[in-house]
């Protein structure tokens, strides 16, 4: 596909989710809603891992570390601040300190990919462990209580930029979440398209070839990193501010794992292909938990297994690999008169 078509391809798929996330609350009930804001919030946190994995390389098995981080930083900067701007930057800048800190030991320190893996997951299970260790009056960071097990209630939702008391309403913090995915989804494209973005795909590719052109690989990926961190920290703020808490289980290993099905399910290496498996597969577990007739956490691991050997690309380069063979093969098909005429040609 040439590639004015497939930025013009991808301007009118942004448009057309401006235009759908401007035009839902006024068709959808308040429930329903709310259900698609916590969608959009964690189709955020499948872009953090759909890009360092996808792009850079490096599975995290541990993204709900920066997720809870984020979320935990909103919380409580939103108590001591009063207000939710200040709150939603330090969630952002945070987990990306945190994950420049944790990079450095683990791409400078040349700890294999396997390894990494398990290093995020430690990670993870150290967080979780602490968080729900700081229940009493001694763990309090200013007027916030981190409230152990129990998590911290009542977290202020967002506002108006500098405007405390201009709280959002569900519409709008719709709006401002759908908006945030977009935005997120925009900003990757253009780093990918930027010279940091091509290198990291060629590190991704080939680390040595790549080192040997004069580019650091373990700079560059601790730049995919960071990034990813950052932006699984502003997911975090979103999570949070749709249901006012943050506790513990922000950390989980489960969570962890279903971020890996949502984008082996919409793809690797794609931007779209994560958000359409979080999406696809919240959704799901929206409707069996409603429901109460099968385990969801079954039905996750039969839909992994079914797409890992029926579909392993995922949904959305199976899709587009097959639109595109069909553009080919029509575009080599002839007409009708010009095969008419070539068959007559042959007769006579």
């Amino acid at each position: 596909m040439p590639d004015a078509l497939k930025v013009l391809l991808q301007g009118l798929a942004v448009l057309a989710a401006i235009a759908l996330v401007a035009v839902l609350p006024t068709y959808l009930e308040l429930f329903t809603l709310m259900q698609m804001t916590l969608f959009a919030a964690m189709g955020v946190l499948a872009l953090s891992l759909g890009f360092i994995w996808g792009f850079g390389g490096i599975l995290s098995f541990g993204q709900t570390a920066f997720f809870g981080i984020g979320g935990y930083t909103y919380a409580v900067a939103a108590i001591n601040f009063g207000d939710s701007t200040n709150a939603i930057l330090l969630a952002i800048l945070l987990p990306a300190l945190f994950a420049a800190a944790l990079g450095y030991f683990v791409f400078y320190g040349r700890i294999s990919e396997v390894y990494l893996g398990v290093i995020t997951l430690t990670v993870t299970l150290i967080l979780f462990n602490v968080v729900n260790s700081t229940a009493g009056d001694a763990y309090t960071i200013g007027q916030a209580r981190l409230g152990g097990f129990n998590g911290i209630p009542s977290v202020p939702t967002f506002n108006a930029p500098y405007a405390p008391d201009a709280v959002l309403t569900p519409e709008a913090g719709w709006w401002v979440t759908g908006s945030a995915l977009i935005a997120v989804y925009v900003l990757m494209r253009l780093l990918l398209a930027s010279p940091f973005g091509r290198i990291a795909v060629a590190v991704r590719e080939n680390e040595t070839r790549a080192a040997l052109l004069g580019y650091d690989p373990r700079l560059i990926k601790l730049g995919v990193f960071m990034v990813g961190g950052a932006v699984a920290g502003l997911a975090g703020a979103l999570y949070v501010n749709w249901g006012a808490f943050v506790g513990p289980t922000i950390f989980s290993l489960s969570l962890s794992a279903e971020i890996i099905i949502w984008i082996t399910v919409g793809g690797l290496g794609t931007l779209i292909g994560p958000v359409v498996g979080c999406f696809l597969i919240q959704y799901l577990n929206a409707k069996i938990g409603s429901q109460q007739a099968f385990n969801a956490n079954l039905v996750l691991g039969v839909i992994l297994v079914a797409f890992v050997l029926l579909l392993p690309k995922g949904i959305v380069p199976t899709l587009r690999d097959a639109l595109l063979g069909l553009g080919r093969r029509t575009l080599r098909r002839p007409a009708p008169e010009t095969a008419a005429r070539t068959q007559i040609a042959g007769a006579e």
